[in-house]
């Protein structure tokens, strides 16, 4: 009987094929042309970093914030890069299917061996979070309504970019860009778990009770939603083993 072999990122893409983003959430959005950011996240053949320390957030006594309902767990081993989570997130919050709009991240690096060949970057919704601590008109704020996730508000945004310098991480969970809806003036963009998506396809929504475009649209179930606050030293509480046994069987260690 012959020897098993493990099934590569690059086999399972051609296994699988192409993705169609909409049959998983719906035909909702259009296809022309997106704005530009002008502070964009990483582009999607940016190198993994590797050696870059990973700050730590903790939530202390007189942080005055209180902690979000909800969080986006990964499986970077699990993943295959193949970007759907990053097109079903700026098509539900912005019409459009466009990477640089997307408030998750996929970094891959073509010349590395797995896993390290690819990341998954996700606003952390952090329990001590300065880019909320920043903002200087309380447009970033933890959301009442949607279950103190930390939120946009545009009416309040002035694009002054101080939660873009803020973040801690990288690439910077918020962003800027030009908005339409503002005569193309910058706004700052950053993950609300889809609590604040106009063009979701669930009349229920998103947000910690919802649903997350993320979450609904990966094939293979790299990334969860969990209401309990992940350990916030390193990325260990948020970089976790989805697999079960039947990722085994490919080859991929399981929890």
């Amino acid at each position: 009987m012959g020897k098993t072999r493990a099934i590569t990122r690059r086999d399972f893409i051609k296994v699988t094929g192409t993705i169609v983003i909409v049959a998983g959430i719906g035909g909702c959005g259009a296809t022309e042309e997106s704005p530009t950011p002008t502070s964009r996240p990483a582009s999607t053949n940016t190198p993994v970093p590797t050696d870059t320390p990973v700050p730590t957030q903790v939530l202390t006594p007189e942080a005055l914030i209180p902690p979000a309902d909800g969080y986006l767990l990964v499986d970077i081993e699990k993943c295959q890069g193949c970007l759907s989570c990053m097109l079903a997130c700026s098509l539900i919050h912005e019409g459009v299917e466009s990477l640089s709009l997307s408030r998750i991240q996929i970094m891959q690096d073509s010349f590395a061996s797995f896993p390290d060949d690819l990341t998954i970057e996700q606003c952390r919704q952090c329990v001590d979070p300065a880019c909320v601590e920043v903002c200087p008109t309380g447009a970033l704020a933890a959301d009442v309504e949607h279950g103190h996730v930390r939120i946009v508000d545009k009416e309040k945004c002035i694009g002054c970019g101080l939660c873009f310098d803020a973040c801690p991480f990288t690439p910077s969970r918020a962003f800027l860009a030009p908005d339409k809806a503002y005569d193309d003036e910058l706004k700052s963009r950053k993950c609300d778990l889809c609590a604040n998506a106009p063009y979701h396809w669930d009349q229920a929504g998103g947000g910690p009770d919802g649903k997350q475009a993320c979450v609904a649209i990966c094939p293979v179930g790299a990334i969860a939603f969990t209401k309990e606050i992940p350990v916030q030293e390193g990325s260990d509480g948020y970089k976790v083993n989805l697999r079960d046994e039947n990722w085994a069987s490919l080859g991929y260690p399981t929890g």
